[in-house]
């Protein structure tokens, strides 16, 4: 039964962490769909964090926070189209800028905001979004295997964390079954003729990467105001590349991507799990290894097990309409 519990832990512990990668993997599988190759996820979230943080400290509501997470991230998001689209810039250079101004604005204005070191205030209960109970869910805790299971893995976590999943079948949905998801595949391969059709390209571009910008900012709010009850430097950590490397994992699908997210969520649960740990036959490992796991294994199963992955024709490619 001790094993059974840790299992539940461990998977728990997989869910929560996933969902930060669920929804920057969901965002960049929107805008590279579209063409728009976008390394600034880890940027677009980081300022969603703060925003989102800030936010809500300063006006004392998750909901204000989680908007104002949306909107800057956004913001974010047409820069970057503005760059790449408008005036047909190199869309990995774009990504890169966005990432390194997002890394020093948040430490700079939470400095001048706050004086705690480029963090915010610590969020109160109403400031954060906090754990939604399922009926009887505290009743069937004592049923063995199936009590723990409802009240544990599917009971207990905050509205983000429904959010990012529901996104997925809703993502699949909106990609193979409506007019803008078919457009949308259409300009990542073949910009031409989607234009030939009378159809913007850049517009469709643009939505595509204001969808990026809202779930990348409910990923930052989930990061800030789920996790951590408020900002610190630098706490996305690198989770915006892992996305993006579960996104190639997953080549370009949405329930794939689910997958892949809850695979890396799973290392990371599994790293922090064991950490401090003895394991049979190698000892006690050093706690520096065990955090680097999932990036160690992100790297080996890019390298070696991902198969053939054909991003979009078009992506990276900015569109010069034919005159």
């Amino acid at each position: 039964m001790d094993l059974f519990n840790a299992i539940i832990q461990v998977l728990d512990s997989t869910i929560r962490l996933s969902v930060p990668l669920l929804l920057a993997c969901l965002a960049g599988l929107y805008s590279e769909r579209a063409g728009i190759f976008d390394i600034g996820l880890e940027g677009k979230m980081l300022v969603g964090a703060f925003a989102g943080a800030a936010s809500a400290s300063v006006f004392h509501s998750a909901y204000i926070g989680l908007g104002m997470a949306i909107l800057i991230s956004v913001a974010f998001a047409l820069v970057h189209g503005f760059a790449s689209i408008t005036h047909r810039g190199n869309q990995i250079v774009s990504g890169v800028a966005i990432n390194f101004i997002a890394a020093g604005s948040t430490i700079m204005l939470g400095q001048a905001w706050f004086q705690q070191g480029g963090r915010t205030p610590a969020l109160a209960s109403d400031e954060r979004f906090g754990a939604i109970v399922w009926p009887g869910a505290d009743a069937l805790r004592g049923v063995p295997i199936l009590g723990p299971i409802y009240s544990e893995l599917v009971s207990g976590h905050s509205v983000l964390v429904y959010v990012a999943f529901l996104a997925v079948p809703f993502t699949w949905w909106v990609l193979f079954r409506t007019r803008f998801g078919l457009r949308m595949r259409a300009v990542g391969e073949n910009p031409a003729a989607v234009d030939t059709a009378g159809i913007s390209v850049a517009w469709l571009r643009y939505r595509a990467l204001i969808c990026t910008g809202v779930l990348t900012g409910i990923a930052g709010a989930y990061l800030s105001m789920v996790q951590n009850g408020g900002f610190v430097k630098d706490m996305t950590a690198g989770k915006g590349y892992i996305a993006l490397a579960a996104l190639i994992f997953a080549k370009w699908k949405p329930v794939n991507a689910m997958f892949a997210c809850l695979l890396f969520g799973f290392l990371d649960a599994l790293s922090i799990r064991l950490q401090g740990t003895p394991l049979p036959l190698i000892g006690k490992v050093p706690v520096q290894l065990m955090q680097a796991l999932p990036y160690i294994l992100t790297v080996i199963l890019l390298a070696g097990f991902i198969g053939k992955a054909i991003p979009p024709r078009a992506g990276g490619v900015p569109y010069v309409k034919e005159r």
